[in-house]
């Protein structure tokens, strides 16, 4: 009887100009071939792993290029890497909408579901589907002079409206919803998403926000003017920034750091919540408190809860006296 079973395929996308990345990503292909799982690969990417797969067994290394929607037909991308390297994922594979489960081997890697010493189970879950995949707000971003749209783009993180030269300070008007705020001269605006509050945002004093909320978060960063406080407005809400035209200073859009629009006096950039979210593997319900605690390293000594466990842990029943929690 021949054996119908789909197949199954998983794009492995990887930040190859590292050692270690390469040799995390060969370990990680190597695993999902012998479980009968194809991988597609960009092929530049497999050069740099050396794959070739004319020499795979069965076809079961692919390989594609960005601009032939990489991520189409796979179960999910399996990204290596830190941060830039899932934005990066998000860009190749934003027209498929496939999930994407990143292995962080960079910095702190807030984007990222595992690390590395998690690869094996990585793998284990990829095969069991032992997962689940949530959807991040995404922006839409485009840029007008005058009537004209000159260009249009997205993030997951933020867009971010800075000063082009470091002399020059940058003039803008900010506006929601049709409405104009305020007028700061400023080293930049970032508008961000959720996801984006603990990346840029968070750097320029912007709040935490939980995954889970919908909103989207406008931040100035170093504006000289009495109101210049970070705002958290509705998704449904569209955000507006203006360079004044007659700014002696130009401006550029950077959206996820990874692309850039120059901005000249008149510009006005509109950011609104995006048509199409970016899809998260996740392969456990850890709480965003939990992972906001390792991953900034937090100080949580002396909480009531872990006082709690390993009093019940030493066997004590509570009756020494101290209060209950």
């Amino acid at each position: 009887m021949t054996d119908q079973s789909p197949v199954r395929r998983v794009l492995v996308l990887a930040h190859t100009g590292r050692v270690m990345v390469r040799e995390v990503a060969r370990a990680c292909v190597q695993s999902l071939l012998e479980r009968g799982i194809v991988v597609r690969l960009l092929a530049d990417e497999a050069a740099d792993l050396g794959l070739d797969p004319s020499a795979a067994t069965e076809g079961m290394v692919e390989t594609t290029k960005p601009d032939d929607l990489p991520g189409e037909g796979c179960e999910l991308v399996l990204v290596i890497g830190g941060d830039g390297s899932i934005l990066r994922a998000a860009e190749l594979t934003r027209e498929t909408s496939t999930p994407l489960l990143g292995v962080n081997l960079g910095h702190v890697g807030f984007l990222a579901e595992a690390e590395q010493e998690d690869v094996e189970s990585t793998i284990a879950a990829i095969v069991d589907r032992a997962y689940t995949a949530e959807d991040r707000l995404t922006l839409d971003v485009r840029v007008l002079q005058g009537k004209e749209v000159v260009a249009s783009t997205f993030a997951l993180n933020e867009a971010s409206v800075e000063k082009a030269s470091r002399e020059r300070m940058l003039e803008v008007v900010v506006e929601v919803d049709g409405r104009p705020l305020s007028r700061w001269g400023c080293d930049g605006v970032v508008c961000a998403t959720p996801t984006g509050s603990t990346a840029y945002n968070f750097s320029a004093g912007g709040p935490v926000v939980w995954p889970e909320v919908e909103a989207l978060l406008m931040v100035p960063i170093s504006a000289h003017a009495l109101f210049a406080r970070p705002m958290v407005v509705a998704p449904t809400s569209v955000l507006a920034v203006e360079v004044l035209a007659n700014t002696e200073g130009s401006g550029v859009l950077w959206c996820d750091g990874r692309r850039t629009v120059d901005l000249a006096p008149g510009a006005r950039i509109e950011v609104r919540r995006g048509a199409r979210p970016v899809r998260l593997v996740r392969l456990h319900q850890a709480p965003f408190t939990d992972r906001l605690v390792a991953k900034f390293d937090l100080p949580v000594e002396g909480w009531r809860g872990a006082a709690e466990r390993r009093r019940r842990d030493n066997g004590d029943n509570g009756d020494n006296g101290d209060a209950d929690a």
